[in-house]
């Protein structure tokens, strides 16, 4: 389904963005020769500690080295994801720590090896990767690279152990293997999706994670057909991505379920048709589901990581053929438990990550879906601040108010 047209300033407004983007980029790639191969000074957004808010420091950027790319930041987005390991509930904490990993930015120097990626590229750093070689990334099925899988606990580069980033001699541990809270980045290439330069990038920025996980969970594993009935459990940023994949699959009946119901408005711009907060019913919201639906909904997907409501997903599906997808990740000692007959009456239970894109192959297609204007971006972005202003992005998540929040790195 197309955009609706945008009125002649905002059209206006938007040239002039790709117009300052252009110019930077070719500013870029004036600059790129000067500095490769040396330790570039910058900005960073540095997470001293759990729970403390980020302090914009004096960073050293090293060199890429082999397989690496070091990139110039344009743009970024907070994602719940560095909340949570900001807040360090949960796992194991690693501070001093550059997070952010949704972003946009342009290639400035290559290391050795690098072949498909030169100065001057535009590029969305992705939190996992595609190695190309590896079984996961050779079959059809399948975005779990065995080399660039997403590793939370590392904090250091793939290839000699060591972090990239510096302050004073001290080293800064990055963040799966993007750490875009940084005007400089170094990456693996494996983790750069490589976009049609004329992309605005505080646009597309915001798929290198959220909205690819949600509308690929609804529109590459669960894949509704025209006039289906669909379940999202959640509407938060990845909810609202399944709800537009739901909406550009043609689903007639998209049913949003959350606990809150001030979401239930916003989500209406994704497609949902109809609303459920639980808390307004004394039975199990399966059931609930059931009864309005005539036995159950033919796709669920769950977005929240809530164990309960992965297996409220499961059961709402109708029998015979319904299919639910779970997206949210559970805690780790979380069980998920539901009668063995829901299976052999026929229900699907699918898992996915990162919406079964592969980020290099796959993102450059999603970028292109939005400048043929069939995808929309914008309704996503809620908020945009500078860097210095960083810490009131993660105000705006806390509060609930925010379902992306673009972070502007280069400072148009």
């Amino acid at each position: 389904m197309c955009l609706q047209h945008q009125s002649k300033s905002l059209f206006v407004h938007h040239h002039t963005t790709i117009a300052k983007e252009n110019n930077t980029i070719c500013t870029q790639r004036k600059m790129a020769s000067s500095t490769a191969g040396q330790v570039i000074k910058c900005k960073a957004a540095v997470a001293w500690g759990a729970g403390e808010p980020l302090k914009i420091e004096e960073v050293e950027v090293a060199p890429p080295q082999t397989m690496e790319v070091r990139i110039k930041v344009h743009y970024t987005a907070l994602c719940h994801t560095d909340l949570y390991f900001w807040e360090a509930k949960g796992q194991t904490p690693l501070f001093p720590r550059i997070l952010g990993h949704e972003a946009a930015g342009i290639v400035e120097s290559v290391g050795e090896g690098v072949t498909d990626l030169k100065e001057g590229d535009t590029v969305l750093p992705v939190f996992t990767g595609e190695c190309g070689e590896c079984r996961h990334c050779k079959s059809e099925e399948s975005n779990m690279c065995d080399l660039l899988r997403i590793n939370t606990d590392r904090g250091v580069m793939i290839n000699d152990g060591k972090s990239r980033f510096s302050i004073n001699g001290k080293p800064i541990y990055h963040f799966v293997g993007t750490s875009t809270f940084s005007e400089y980045t170094v990456t693996h290439v494996g983790s750069l999706a490589k976009i049609n330069p004329e992309a605005p990038l505080d646009k597309v920025c915001i798929l290198s994670c959220g909205v690819s996980t949600g509308m690929g969970a609804t529109l590459n594993v669960a894949k509704p057909k025209k006039g289906s009935s669909v379940a999202i459990f959640g509407l938060g940023g990845v909810g609202l991505a399944a709800a537009e994949g739901a909406r550009i699959a043609g689903a007639s009946r998209i049913i949003g379920i959350d606990l809150n119901s001030d979401r239930f408005e916003k989500a209406k711009l994704f497609g949902v048709t109809e609303f459920i907060n639980p808390l307004d019913y004394k039975k199990p919201i399966q059931e609930v589901i059931a009864e309005k639906t005539d036995g159950g909904v033919d796709y669920s997907i769950e977005c929240t990581g809530n164990v309960k409501a992965m297996i409220q997903a499961f059961e709402s599906c109708h029998d015979g053929w319904g299919v639910a997808v779970l997206v949210g990740v559970p805690h780790s000692d979380a069980v998920f438990a539901t009668n063995p007959v829901n299976f052999l009456n026929e229900r699907t239970l699918k898992g996915t990550f990162f919406g079964n894109y592969k980020p290099r192959s796959d993102l450059p297609g999603l970028v292109e879906l939005y400048l043929a204007k069939k995808l929309e971006l914008e309704k996503f972005i809620t908020h945009e601040v500078s860097f210095a202003d960083i810490n009131k992005a993660f105000d705006y998540m806390i509060k609930g108010e925010s379902l992306r929040c673009v972070i502007n790195v280069i400072g148009n």
